[in-house]
Order: C-alpha cells, then sequence, then structure tokens
C-alpha cells in the first residue's frame, strides 16, 4: 500500500479522534517528537556508530523509529494546520533554486 504525505496526515488524524482520544498540546507533542528523534539517534548510533546495543535495545527496528519520527511531526502538522505535502513541494523548489550548484561545487564533496 501506497501512503501519500495527504493521505498519513489523513490517516494519523482519523487515528487520533477515534482511537487517540484528542491531540496532545502542541508543546507535548514537541517534546515527544524531541524524545523519538532521542530513540532513533541511539539506535543510529549502535547500529551505524561506536556504541554498542545494550540487551533492552537489540530487536529495535529503525524502520519503526523513524515511522514514530514521522507519526508525531504528522501531528504536529495537522495540528497547526500545515500541509505537508503543499510544504514539501515548496522546500523542493527551495533548495532546486538555492543548491542547483552549490554541492556540485564543493571541494570536500568529491
Amino acid at each position: 500500500m501506497e501512503l501519500t504525505l495527504r493521505e498519513a496526515q489523513q490517516q494519523v488524524d482519523e487515528w487520533i479522534k477515534t482511537i487517540g482520544v484528542r491531540y496532545f498540546s502542541e508543546l507535548t507533542n514537541m517534546a515527544i517528537l524531541t524524545e523519538e528523534v532521542g530513540e532513533l539517534a541511539s539506535v543510529m548510533a549502535r547500529k551505524y556508530g561506536e556504541q554498542s546495543f545494550k540487551e533492552s535495545d537489540k530487536n529495535k527496528d529503525l524502520g519503526d523509529e523513524m515511522a514514530d519520527v514521522l507519526w508525531v511531526l504528522l501531528c504536529l502538522a495537522n495540528q497547526t494546520g500545515i500541509d505537508l505535502t503543499a510544504a514539501m513541494k515548496k522546500n523542493f523548489e527551495k533548495k532546486i533554486r538555492r543548491d542547483a550548484d552549490r554541492h556540485r561545487s564543493n571541494e570536500k564533496l568529491k
């Protein structure tokens, strides 16, 4: 099943309204987003970095951690009236204009 950003926002909103009771406040969700990014960072540090896995973390799923981050971000977008599809299109356009030659000209990337 493919899922667009718009569909994901709608499905998260439907889940919140039918199962989750209501959205947490924007500030609470921002704190939860930070917590979820920290969990993702922990898995990344152990899988790709020098840290070793604790026994309790060995079965952590990187994709699931990323999805947790996206879920809370979708909640925040819904709460603040952001259409992430439109925001991503606008962001791509900005990066295309701003970075048209920037990375190709960067000696550090050669």
